[in-house]
């Protein structure tokens, strides 16, 4: 994962079935699997080559228990964790998982926004460090969006937190503005009101494909289900909404049907 205060650095799907999860995003994604790195921990890295770029694991039990159902989470880099989940609740957030340490690997927490989207942020010890791929490469992720109950106030949470800005916006019929955020100066994801029938304010991340079509075929095929049919966006890409097997929310990017 690569070092980077306000950027992201990390993906983790927690699911309710890891074998079934890894052959359908193999197939969709075209993601490579590794084992994780810490000994006696059922974790597969999910790779883009030979470069990790995100997690798989099972949906521990007491989130099971509360309610938590398979998701895809973000982990957002930052040079304090343990200063980060306070600031966090400090302005009106929350700590879902406290600061704790992975052995050898880091420090992470587990936030929710004041409108309740969850995150998770992540400092490294500097071992496990690597440089991603070029952006639009195949099986990286190429955007983050939040679906808010107030687009604006959340916009100023994040700011607040890692010091995000605002890039363009524009209207939409369905859900009004959709505001880009740049991190870095690097246009990187998007917030908009979410529908009404979305239950809770969620984070959505889009994996990139090389063509959109035949990854669309996947998804039915290997038992997933599509959310929102395909969409050319500003730039001349595609986007698709899904769902998993197990009914984790993601979403596809490619430069092509």
């Amino acid at each position: 994962m690569a070092a980077g205060d306000g950027r992201f650095v990390w993906y983790e799907l927690m699911t309710t079935d890891t074998a079934a999860a890894k052959a359908f995003y193999t197939e969709v994604v075209g993601w490579g699997m590794q084992p994780g790195p810490v000994a006696g921990m059922d974790y597969t890295l999910l790779t883009a080559g030979s470069v990790p770029m995100a997690g798989l694991m099972a949906l521990p039990e007491e989130a099971r228990a509360a309610g938590a159902p398979p998701h895809w989470i973000g982990y957002v880099g930052t040079a304090d964790v343990d200063a980060s989940a306070t600031q966090a609740r400090d302005l009106g957030g929350s700590i879902i998982v406290p600061p704790t340490d992975i052995p050898d690997i880091g420090r992470f927490a587990v936030i929710a926004d004041p409108q309740g989207a969850a995150i998770a942020l992540f400092k490294g010890t500097g071992a496990m460090e690597w440089e991603p791929p070029a952006r639009g490469t195949p099986a990286t992720f190429s955007w983050h969006e939040l679906y808010a109950t107030d687009w604006s106030k959340a916009f100023d949470f994040y700011q607040a937190m890692f010091g995000w800005e605002k890039s363009d916006a524009m209207q939409t019929p369905d859900m009004g503005t959709y505001q880009i955020f740049s991190i870095g100066g690097v246009p990187s994801g998007g917030m908009c009101n979410k529908p009404a029938a979305m239950p809770r304010a969620a984070w959505l991340y889009y994996a990139e494909v090389e063509a959109l079509d035949a990854a669309v075929a996947k998804v039915t095929e290997g038992g997933g289900s599509i959310v929102l049919e395909p969409m050319q966006v500003p730039g001349g890409g595609w986007i698709v909404q899904g769902r998993d097997p197990q009914g984790a929310a993601f979403a596809l990017h490619a430069p092509k049907r």
